[in-house]
């Protein structure tokens, strides 16, 4: 999932950061020009791990910043085809799941990669629509939950799954503490594609924002999807 990358790239440094030690001011200009970029067949760089080397500091003509030649060592993430990886939810719709890791949203898995047999029920209209049939909701308001059909009952795949109720017996002077909220909120999916798509001249209006990478998966698998499926079998078997 993370990767050192060694990379080396041509610095001008601005005159800004002339007054700090050279290693610090480079450091600082990597972490701008780099954290939190998607590069092409890379990833996405979470950090500037450190600097190998660095060379020139010349100034050019009709330049007023010294350029360096800076050698560094970036921490990528980038998921490896059948990685299994756990996400959150963060949307759903007829097309499929969105899921994010936190520092991550494009991460989809489409309808087709769902566990079979399922239906996916809107929102508005509240309509159930089982998997191989088209909705007639307007596309921009498909949204609502999936469900897997399995042994005659309907399973939510959605991380909020159960607000989970422990009660505590201790006693703070005269005051109990009573309620403790814990939240079923993971899913795991397997990563089947990792792609970089090129950037648009243009963009329709009602198209989805440009990612620069995009992260496909599957949770049509045993052991994947809500992770509350399989802890309920595990106490079951037990």
């Amino acid at each position: 999932m993370f990767y050192l990358s060694k990379i080396e790239h041509e610095l001008p440094l601005p005159p800004s950061r002339l007054v700090l030690p050279i290693r610090e001011a480079i450091h600082m200009e990597l972490e701008k020009l780099f954290l939190d970029k998607v590069i092409a067949n890379l990833g996405l760089c979470i950090s500037v791990y450190d600097i190998r080397s660095i060379d020139g500091g010349f100034i050019f003509p009709g330049d007023g910043a010294p350029t360096y030649t800076v050698v560094f060592n970036l921490i990528m993430f980038r998921p490896f085809e059948k990685e299994i990886i756990t996400a959150r939810l963060l949307s759903s719709d007829a097309d499929g799941l969105r899921l994010t890791i936190g520092f991550y949203d494009d991460i989809y898995i489409p309808a087709s990669r769902l566990p079979d047999p399922n239906h996916f029920v809107e929102t508005e209209p509240k309509k159930r629509v089982s998997s191989g049939q088209e909705s007639t909701a307007n596309p921009s308001s498909k949204k609502g939950m999936w469900y897997w059909d399995y042994d005659e009952q309907e399973y939510p795949i959605t991380d909020v799954v159960s607000l989970l109720s422990f009660f505590v017996n201790c006693m703070i002077g005269k005051q109990r503490v009573c309620l403790i909220w814990l939240p079923m909120w993971q899913i795991k999916f397997r990563v089947t594609n990792v792609s970089y798509p090129q950037i648009p001249v243009e963009q329709p209006k009602e198209s989805k924002p440009f990612a620069p990478m995009l992260v496909s998966g599957a949770i049509d698998d045993d052991g994947l999807g809500p992770i509350s499926w399989w802890f309920g079998d595990e106490d079951e078997d037990e």
